[in-house]
C-alpha cells in the first residue's frame, strides 16, 4: 500500500474572530497550506472538510463544496465529514484512505468551526447533539455534566483528584503560552483551577476547553509523487490511521472511567505502525475537559489505568517529560473550534517533526500520535506520524 505525508500546512489563530465567516477562516487555512506544500492549487485533486455545525452555528451547510469555491478548486470533488469533536480526524482519515486506495494523489483537508456569535445556549445545545439527544441532552445533560460523570466514576475507582485534573489544565496553558497561534496564551495556577467556579462538579471552569473559531489545513500527498513534484522537504508519513466506536450515550457503556474506542483506535494503530505506547515522542489529545486528557494517557497506553491523574501531576507529560502531551496547549490553552480540531492536531505533529515547534519543541521527536474524539467518546480517531 501506498505510503502518505503531510507536504503543507495552513492554520489561522484560533480564538474570536468577529471579522471573519467561515469563508474568510477557510481561504486563509487553505491558502497557508497549498503555499506550504509549494505545488500550486492546480494540483489539488480532492478536497475533504471536516465541520460539526456550521447548519446550527452559521445557517450554511454543505461545507465541502464551499471550501472548494472559496478556494477556487472548482470542479474537484468536495466533501464534507462529519464526526461531532471528532470532524477534523475523519476527514484527514478519509482523505488519506482516498490517497492510500489509489483513488487521488494529492488532496487538501480542511477543518473549520465559526462558534463565537453564537449564544452560550445554543451552542451547549447544537455541541449536546453529539451525545444521545433522546436519552442525555433532552434530559438536560450537557456535555460538562457527561464529563462530570466520568471524572465521578475515575475519582470513585481510582481515588484521582481534583488537584490532579487541575493539573492538565496547568500544562496546556503553560504550553499555550508558547503557541502564537492559542487562544489563551496565559499560564495558570492549580490555585487558579480550583477557585474557578464549578460548571459540573468535579468539573470547574478552567477545567473545560472555551468556544472558539478557527481553520485548520493540510496537504496530504502520496510519498512517491511529493518526492517526483519536490513537495517532500518537509514530508511527515502518516504511518497509522484507525478509528473505532463506542456508544452514543454513556449509560450503555461498561463502565464511565474509561474510553473503549480510544482503546480500540490506538491498539490498531499501533499494529499498523510496528509500534508500541513507549516509542511515542509526543501526542495531541483529546482534552475538551480535563478529565478527558486523563483518560486518553491512559487509553493511549502512556500510563496504567487509574493513573492518569498522578502521571499527569508528577509531570510526566510536560515537555521535557516521559511523553509530552498536547504541546500545542491542547483544546483546553489552544482553543477549540469544533471541527478544526483534529486537522490542527495534525499541523503539530507536522511542526514537532521537522523541528518547527519553536519554544515547545520535544527534543528527538520521531513519532507523534493525535487522538481526535467524538462526542463523550463515541467515536475515536488515531493517528501516527514519522518524519517522512
Amino acid at each position: 500500500m501506498r505510503s502518505i505525508s503531510i507536504v503543507g500546512v495552513g492554520l489561522t489563530k484560533f480564538g474570536e474572530h468577529w471579522d471573519k465567516g467561515l469563508k474568510e477562516l477557510i481561504a486563509e487555512a487553505g491558502t497557508l497550506a497549498i503555499e506550504d506544500a509549494g505545488i500550486g492549487k492546480v494540483k489539488i485533486q480532492a478536497v475533504y472538510a471536516g465541520c460539526m455545525a456550521s447548519g446550527r452555528f452559521n445557517g450554511q451547510e454543505h461545507i465541502g463544496a464551499l471550501a472548494a469555491d472559496v478556494l477556487g478548486l472548482n470542479p474537484i470533488p468536495a466533501t464534507r465529514l462529519e464526526g461531532a469533536c471528532a470532524s477534523g480526524g475523519l476527514a484527514l482519515r478519509n482523505a488519506y484512505l482516498a490517497i492510500r486506495t489509489g483513488e487521488f494523489d494529492v488532496a487538501l483537508v480542511v477543518g473549520v468551526e465559526k462558534m463565537t456569535e453564537v449564544d452560550t445556549g445554543d451552542a451547549g445545545f447544537a455541541l449536546g447533539g453529539a451525545s444521545d439527544a433522546e436519552t442525555e441532552l433532552f434530559a438536560g445533560a450537557s456535555f460538562p455534566a457527561l464529563y462530570a460523570l466520568m471524572a465521578q466514576a475515575h475519582m470513585a475507582e481510582f481515588g484521582t483528584t481534583e488537584e490532579q485534573l487541575a493539573a492538565a489544565s496547568v500544562k496546556n496553558h503553560k504550553n499555550a503560552s508558547q503557541n502564537p497561534y492559542a487562544q489563551f496564551r496565559n499560564e495558570i495556577t492549580v490555585a487558579d483551577v480550583m477557585k474557578s467556579g464549578y460548571v459540573a462538579s468535579p468539573l470547574k471552569l478552567l477545567d473545560c476547553s472555551p468556544i472558539t473559531d478557527g481553520a485548520a489545513a493540510v496537504v496530504l500527498m502520496a510519498t512517491d509523487v511529493a518526492r517526483k513534484m519536490n513537495a517532500a522537504r518537509k514530508a511527515v508519513e502518516i504511518i497509522a490511521s484507525a478509528q473505532a466506536s463506542d456508544t452514543l450515550d454513556l449509560a450503555h457503556r461498561n463502565n464511565l472511567y474509561e474510553t473503549a474506542a480510544a482503546k480500540k483506535a490506538v491498539q490498531d494503530a499501533y499494529r499498523q505502525a510496528g509500534i508500541s505506547a513507549k516509542d511515542v515522542s509526543f501526542a495531541e489529545v483529546h482534552d475538551c475537559f480535563s478529565i478527558a486528557e486523563i483518560m486518553a494517557i491512559e487509553a493511549l497506553g502512556f500510563c496504567r489505568q487509574g493513573e492518569g491523574g498522578k502521571f499527569t501531576a508528577d509531570g510526566h507529560t510536560a515537555i521535557g517529560g516521559k511523553t509530552p502531551v498536547n504541546t500545542s496547549g491542547g483544546l483546553k490553552g489552544d482553543g477549540h473550534p469544533v471541527g478544526a480540531t483534529g486537522v490542527k492536531q495534525a499541523i503539530e505533529a507536522y511542526w514537532q517533526l521537522n523541528n518547527l515547534a519553536g519554544a515547545r519543541q520535544v527534543r528527538g521527536a520521531k513519532i507523534g500520535l493525535t487522538h481526535n474524539v467524538g462526542g463523550s467518546g463515541a467515536t475515536a480517531v488515531i493517528h501516527l506520524y514519522r518524519k517522512a
